[in-house]
């Protein structure tokens, strides 16, 4: 979640298992659950696996990302694109969008949507 803050700002508030009541030793202290909230009203949340739980990294999941302010997403889509892997580039698509997907450093397929104006 620290490499999303970077990439979105805003406030990061991470709790562990600990706070959770959990008092198992190296346990207590792990992250549990985390929330990003950016100062564009971005709201990103995450959950973490306790040991012993099935953790399968990848591709069961995907994040998009879709608006019309597209400096603010082209910044999103370099940082997430810079360290990960482009699967589809950021480029004007035949419904009149701008869109792409990467898979970022962590595994993360992000889908990247910048509306245009349809007047």
């Amino acid at each position: 979640m620290e490499f999303y803050h970077q990439v979105f700002g805003g406030q990061l508030r991470m709790n562990t298992f600990g706070e959770f009541g959990s008092t198992e030793p190296g346990l207590a202290e792990k992250i549990m659950h985390a929330m990003l909230e950016s100062p564009d009203g971005l709201t990103l949340m995450a959950s973490d696996t306790a040991p012993g739980m099935k953790h399968q990294p990848g591709t069961n999941i995907a994040v998009s990302l879709s608006g019309d302010n597209a400096d603010e997403l082209r910044g999103y889509w370099e940082q997430l694109a810079a360290s990960g892997t482009v699967s589809v580039p950021l480029e004007k698509q035949m419904w009149g969008d701008e869109y792409g997907q990467c898979v970022d450093r962590y595994g993360i397929n992000w889908m990247v949507n910048i509306a245009q104006s349809r007047g």
